[in-house]
């Protein structure tokens, strides 16, 4: 994992922030869930962190701050701290970053995206791009994060010196 959070010709196709906050019982984590009609039945396996693709020339923790912004409606203060990079299994490498904060899911407001649905019907409907958010412990997030980005909660409880 390196320290950097520049900009490499090896670029990440997206930057994410995993944003965590000490819960009333353990270290918690904020997800969410993509919007659309392909991923409105699904939960295990279907969240993510806030994540996007940098801007040409923006800076990787940058970039993740904006796409969290984006995808909640609220941009959290603090400096992110590098997590490193995970490959999701589409090939997808994601560089992400931690950052403590707060976030009231109730508040969410995220961007939307146009799609054609339902398919072939020449309609285009807009989704957000994010549906829901929400405070998970490490365990329940380990489940409701897809495979690839899994691995980003045990580098947290490495960051935070938390117990496995």
């Amino acid at each position: 994992m390196s320290g950097a959070a520049r900009s490499t010709p090896a670029r990440a196709s997206s930057a994410g922030l995993l944003l965590y906050r000490r819960g009333a019982h353990d270290w918690e984590v904020l997800l969410v869930h993509p919007g659309g009609p392909f991923w409105r039945r699904r939960d295990a396996g279907a969240w993510s962190i806030p994540k996007g693709a940098p801007e040409p020339g923006e800076d990787d923790a940058a970039a993740a701050l904006r796409e969290f912004h984006e995808e909640t409606g609220t941009l959290p203060a603090g400096t992110p701290v590098p997590l490193g990079r995970v490959r999701q299994k589409a090939g997808k490498e994601v560089v992400a970053f931690a950052l403590q904060g707060d976030f009231d899911p109730a508040t969410l407001r995220s961007n939307t995206f146009e799609l054609e649905w339902p398919p072939r019907s020449g309609r285009l409907q807009a989704f957000p791009e994010v549906d829901r958010a929400e405070w998970f412990g490490l365990d329940a997030a380990r489940e409701k994060l897809i495979e690839g980005q899994r691995p980003l909660i045990e580098r947290l409880q490495d960051l935070l010196g938390a117990p496995g």
